[in-house]
C-alpha cells in the first residue's frame, strides 16, 4: 500500500501544480551532472567508450543512490520515506507541464508567428526559426504525442517495475539521451551507448502509450496504421505515439527538420497534410490526460495484486 500512496500523493501532486520553474528540479542536476562529464570525457580518443562508461555509471549511481536513500529514510520513519517517494514521483512525472507548454504554443503562435516560434522552441530540439505556423503547431503537438511517452507513461512503467530507484534511474536514461544522444558530429561516439540505453528503456513504454491512445479514443482500427508509421521512423519509439495521434487526428507528422545545426531528412507519419487547429490541440491534450489516469490506474492495480518490494 505505500507504494500506491506514495504513486497517488507524487501524481495528483503534478496534476495540480506541474513544475513550477522556482522549485528546484533533481533533473536540472542531472543535467549539470552530464553536461560536467561530456564536457570532461568528450574528446580525444575512445569517445565511445568513455561515453557508455558515463552513462552506465551515472545511471547505475542514481539507482543505487534512490534506493539506499529510500530504505534509509524507511528505516528512520516510514512516513518520511513515504514523503520523499512522493516528492520523487512529483519530480518525475511531466504530464502537466508538457499540457500548459503545448497549449500556450498554440495561444503564442495566434498572437504572432514569431512568439510560436519562441514559444516551442521551449520544448522541442529542432530549430525553429525558420518554421511556419503549421510547422509550430505540428512540432508542439509531436512533442505532446512523444513526451506522453518520455514524461508520463515511462516512469509510470518503471515505477511499476523497479519502484522510486526505477523511476529516477529512468530520469537520468532520459536526460542523457535528451542532451547527448543525438547523431550529430559532437555527440554521435559519446551519446550512442546512452542513445540505445534510452531505446530499450522506451520500448514498452513507446508501444504501450500508443495502444492506450487508441483504447481511450476507441479507435483500434488505426493499429495497423500505429505500427506501420511507427516502424518506418528512424527512432524505434517515438513514432509509435505520434502515429496514434496523427491517425486519431488524420493529419500528418515528422518530416525533415534541423537539429543543432544539421539536417534531418526524417520520413513523415501520415498522409492528410492539413491545416491544424486549436480544436485538435485540446483533442490531444484530452487524449493525453485520459491515457495518463488508465496508466495511472493500472500501475495501482499491478501493484497491488504483485506486491512488488521496491
Amino acid at each position: 500500500m505505500k507504494a500506491i500512496l506514495i504513486l497517488l500523493v507524487g501524481w495528483i501532486g503534478d496534476l495540480i501544480i506541474g513544475d513550477p520553474s522556482w522549485l528546484p528540479h533533481p533533473i536540472v542536476w542531472f543535467g549539470k551532472l552530464i553536461a560536467a562529464f561530456e564536457r570532461w570525457l568528450n574528446r580525444g580518443r575512445f569517445r565511445k567508450l568513455k561515453g557508455a562508461l558515463t552513462a552506465i555509471v551515472l545511471i547505475a549511481a542514481v539507482f543505487a543512490a534512490f534506493y539506499y536513500l529510500m530504505d534509509w529514510l524507511y528505516s528512520i520513519n516510514v512516513f518520511l520515506g513515504m514523503a520523499v517517494g512522493a516528492i520523487c514521483v512529483f519530480y518525475c512525472l511531466a504530464g502537466t507541464t508538457l499540457i500548459r507548454e503545448v497549449c500556450e504554443v498554440f495561444r503564442a503562435v495566434d498572437r504572432s508567428l514569431e512568439e510560436g516560434r519562441t514559444q516551442v522552441a521551449r520544448i522541442v530540439g529542432r530549430d525553429t526559426s525558420s518554421l511556419n505556423e503549421q510547422e509550430v503547431r505540428t512540432a508542439a503537438l509531436e512533442t505532446l504525442a512523444e513526451n506522453l511517452s518520455d514524461g508520463v507513461i515511462a516512469p509510470l512503467f518503471w515505477y511499476m517495475l523497479l519502484g522510486v530507484p526505477g523511476m529516477m534511474a529512468y530520469k537520468m536514461v532520459n536526460t542523457l539521451d535528451s542532451m547527448i544522444g543525438y547523431r550529430t558530429e559532437r555527440y554521435r561516439e559519446f551519446g550512442w551507448c546512452a542513445a540505445h540505453i534510452d531505446d530499450v528503456a522506451n520500448y514498452l513504454p513507446a508501444r504501450i502509450t500508443a495502444l492506450l491512445m487508441l483504447l481511450v479514443t476507441w479507435r483500434f482500427s488505426l493499429l495497423s496504421f500505429t505500427t506501420w508509421f511507427g516502424r518506418e521512423q528512424d527512432s524505434p519509439n517515438s513514432g509509435y505515439p505520434e502515429a496514434a495521434l496523427a491517425g486519431i487526428l488524420n493529419c500528418r507528422f515528422g518530416g525533415p527538420h534541423h537539429y543543432f545545426g544539421e539536417w534531418f531528412d526524417k520520413p513523415y507519419i501520415g498522409t492528410n497534410e492539413r491545416p491544424l487547429t486549436t480544436d485538435d490541440m485540446r483533442r490531444a491534450v484530452g487524449i493525453n490526460r485520459r491515457v495518463e489516469v488508465v496508466m495511472v490506474v493500472l500501475v495501482v492495480i499491478i501493484r497491488y495484486f504483485t506486491h512488488i518490494h521496491l
